[in-house]
C-alpha cells in the first residue's frame, strides 16, 4: 500500500469552507477512484490554514496515472482548488513500520 501525503495551505479565514469542501471531495470523488483504500485528513492547530491529506492507494500508479489522468481529478480540484493558497506539496510513501 502507498500513502499519498499532500501538504495543503488554504486562504486565510476560509477553514470552515475548506473543511466542508475537502470532506465532500474525498467522499464523492476520491473514495470512488480505482485503488483507493482509505484516507485521513488533519488540520493545523498552530497553523490553522495548513492541512495534511493522506490517501492510501493500492499502488502508486492508482494515484499518479489512474486518478490524476482521469476526469475525476478535475472534479476534485474544482471542489477544493479554489480555496488553495498555492499548489499543494505531494509526496508518496511506503509503510515501513506500524504499531498495533
Amino acid at each position: 500500500m502507498i500513502m499519498e501525503h499532500a501538504d495543503i495551505r488554504i486562504q486565510p479565514g476560509r477553514q470552515a469552507e475548506f473543511d466542508a469542501a475537502i470532506k465532500k471531495g474525498v467522499e464523492t470523488v476520491i473514495a470512488k477512484a480505482k485503488g483507493y483504500k482509505g484516507h485521513r485528513v488533519v488540520k493545523g492547530i498552530e497553523s490553522p490554514e495548513r492541512y495534511l491529506l493522506m490517501i492510501f492507494w493500492e499502488t502508486l500508479e492508482n494515484h499518479t496515472v489512474d486518478f490524476r489522468g482521469s476526469p475525476a481529478f478535475q472534479d476534485w480540484r474544482a471542489i477544493v482548488g479554489p480555496l488553495f493558497a498555492g499548489a499543494p506539496t505531494v509526496e508518496h510513501f511506503d509503510l515501513l513500520i506500524e504499531s498495533k
